[in-house]
C-alpha cells in the first residue's frame, strides 16, 4: 500500500501563479526567491512554491506595512 507523505499533500504554485496572487511581475517573484525572501523548490527547470511559504510572505508583508504606518 502506498503511504502518502505530508509533503506530497502540500499545494505548490509556480512563479507565474505567485506573481498573479501578489499582482507583481514574474521577475519580482524570481528576485524574492534569489534574495531568500520566498522559499522555493526547483523541480526540473521550474521553481515551485509551497502555499505555506506564500502565507509566510504575506504575513511578513502585513507586519512591515503596519510598522511603517
Amino acid at each position: 500500500m502506498l503511504k502518502i507523505d505530508k509533503d506530497m499533500e502540500d499545494k505548490y504554485y509556480t512563479i507565474k501563479e505567485v506573481a498573479e496572487i501578489f499582482k507583481v511581475a514574474y521577475l519580482t517573484v524570481y528576485r524574492w526567491i534569489v534574495q531568500g525572501k520566498l522559499e522555493a523548490y526547483k523541480i526540473g527547470k521550474k521553481y515551485m512554491i509551497k502555499e505555506e511559504d506564500i502565507q509566510k510572505l504575506l504575513d511578513n508583508s502585513k507586519v512591515k506595512k503596519n510598522v511603517t504606518n
